[in-house]
């Protein structure tokens, strides 16, 4: 699943959980999205990363 999948989801569970008094949805929900957008934070870095790599390579060539 995306990682922009993974957030709504854990969305709709922590909206879920503040409705019904759920203490253990609404944190499973926002715990859902801490992991998507640390998903996103290592993708964002890994694609930099290879950009670096890339330029390097090109200025080394």
């Amino acid at each position: 699943m995306g990682s922009a999948a993974d957030k709504a989801r854990g969305k709709i569970k922590e909206i879920a959980g503040k409705l019904t008094g759920d203490e253990r949805l609404e944190a499973e929900g926002r715990t859902d999205q801490a992991k998507a957008k640390a998903r996103e934070a290592v993708r964002s870095l890994r694609e930099r990363a290879r950009g670096v790599r890339d330029s390097l390579k090109r200025d080394h060539s």
